[in-house]
């Protein structure tokens, strides 16, 4: 049995934020929607105490890596059309296991 599992690092940048509040209101509120809509593991990974950075990271397993690539294609669009920060960087691998 093969079990491909794909990763991604998102950095986001919330220019405008007043406090850790808001942008711990805004990261709860996308890693909710990203969770319900795409089935995925989500976490804020850095930059916790910063106001205006976050760094998202996200895995999925599945056993077609063509799914993987897609599902993970779609969050990284999700994010880039969401409006409320820039998404200025995405990292991504799969591998199997």
């Amino acid at each position: 049995m093969l079990m491909i599992i794909g990763v991604m690092t998102a950095n986001l940048h919330l220019q405008g934020t007043a406090s850790l509040k808001e942008k711990r209101s805004i990261i709860k509120s996308l890693m909710g929607r990203l969770k319900s809509r795409f089935n995925i593991s989500i976490s804020e990974v850095e930059h916790n105490d910063s106001k205006i950075m976050a760094v998202i990271g996200v895995a999925i397993v599945g056993n077609d890596t063509s799914f993987i690539n897609s599902q993970l294609d779609a969050v990284a669009n999700f994010m880039r059309n969401d409006g409320r920060f820039y998404l200025s960087g995405v990292e991504r691998e799969t591998f199997g296991a």
